[in-house]
């Protein structure tokens, strides 16, 4: 025990030091001028089954405070709730940007809902010859200025894409136990810092850290400002249409072509989406979570023993070293669960939660090992990532010509 959990604590030093501090969350917008002259922006919406959201997030795009010319389309995919109805009604009621609801049929095999309807609207904006596109979800809720700041980011960095992760809801008891972990976790994957370099150099240790940078791609799904002539450069989204996981797909893809990715943190955007029980929270991380380990047993093997040595012997050193009397277990484990705490303090200020929720972080992490797991289950059950009423097919069950080039 003593061993494991020196190795633990030389773990957790090695995250807090040379994972691109991935645990700071203070990479916000960058420095930005607004531009003389605004281009043009789409923004496009995929929508199944909102109806319950739309009206605190749809108000909000069509009352954006952008100087240059920008519309709305909401692509309604296959919604039995009145989804598309509702919008055209709140547009009505809420005088602001142009929508346009439209809806592109049933998704033919090879490609996620999400990702057709992405491809519909793009197609739509395509006709206006947009600079931008805007790819936001339809429970993502904009201040008034979050156009403008997206965009103005985009032309001062030089940035293909813009990405910010929404702060999602915290209110109900496991919101405020795994909503917070789950942006902490997705940090640790892809290091924020990471993602907004660019091309590598050699040498130094700035050269080692820019290096990583190029290789790290992701994006946040809830809002993604991307500029038109990288989408078709990157083929987005036919070459990603199968992917579960298209955020980071978009990313990579577009990093892939030569394109500059930005992703952080948002002050302004903000998911109005509950989940309110455990199952809710549950369902969002199982249905995805195998796929995030590109459905290799090997790979979640690892990622078990992982999470395991990293976020369970802390604790289990602490409770074993002081019940059989192996102080330096104990210290050492102490001394990991209490990095790791530490390192979990800012994402909870960020999420203004209180900071005794700090050492519950080895709990969560337990019940994120166990959505894993579900999510090999259920993929080895041939049920694929289940979401709103669709099953996808596994990646080897997808026909050749849907799969991403």
């Amino acid at each position: 025990m003593t061993v494991v959990a020196a190795l633990s604590l030389a773990t957790w030093m090695w995250l807090l030091l040379a994972r691109g501090f991935f645990w700071r969350t203070d990479v916000r917008l960058p420095a930005r001028e607004e531009p003389e002259a605004w281009p043009s922006v789409c923004v496009v919406v995929p929508a199944r089954d909102e109806a319950a959201v739309l009206p605190a997030s749809l108000p909000s795009l069509l009352a954006q405070d952008y100087p240059g010319r920008a519309e709305v389309f909401l692509i309604d995919d296959g919604s039995t709730d009145g989804t598309g109805e509702l919008a055209c009604e709140l547009a009505r009621r809420h005088e602001g940007l142009p929508l346009t609801v439209a809806s592109p049929g049933e998704p033919p095999a090879g490609w996620t809902g999400k990702l057709w309807a992405v491809r519909h609207g793009i197609g739509l904006a395509r006709a206006r010859e947009p600079e931008y596109l805007l790819l936001t979800d339809a429970d993502i809720a904009h201040a008034p200025d979050s156009l403008r700041g997206l965009v103005s980011a985009a032309g001062t960095g030089g940035f293909d894409v813009v990405s910010q992760m929404a702060r999602l809801r915290v209110e109900s008891v496991w919101e405020r136990l795994v909503v917070p972990a789950f942006v902490y976790f997705f940090a640790q994957l892809y290091p924020f810092r990471w993602i907004g370099g660019g091309r590598a150099r050699s040498g130094d240790s700035k050269g080692r850290e820019e290096r990583k940078a190029t290789r790290t791609a992701a994006a946040a799904g809830g809002c993604v400002l991307l500029r038109a002539d990288a989408a078709e450069r990157a083929r987005i989204p036919d070459a990603i249409r199968h992917a579960v996981i298209d955020d980071v797909a978009l990313a990579r893809a577009v990093k892939g072509t030569g394109g500059r990715v930005w992703l952080g943190l948002a002050e302004r955007v903000d998911s109005v989406r509950p989940y309110p029980r455990l199952h809710d929270l549950w369902r969002m991380v199982s249905r995805s979570a195998y796929a995030q380990l590109r459905h290799n047993p090997l790979v979640l093997a690892g990622t078990v023993l992982g999470l395991a040595l990293v976020y369970l012997v802390p604790p289990a050193a602490v409770l074993v070293g002081l019940a059989a009397g192996q102080g330096p277990a104990a210290l050492l484990g102490a001394a990991a669960w209490l990095v790791m705490a530490g390192t979990y303090l800012p994402m909870l200020r960020y999420y203004r939660q209180p900071l005794w929720l700090a050492p519950l972080l080895p709990f969560t992490a337990f019940l994120y090992l166990l959505m894993t797991v579900d999510s090999a289950v259920q993929h080895y059950r041939g049920r694929g990532a289940a979401w709103k009423g669709r099953t996808y097919a596994r990646p080897d069950a997808v026909p050749e010509e849907g799969r991403a080039g």
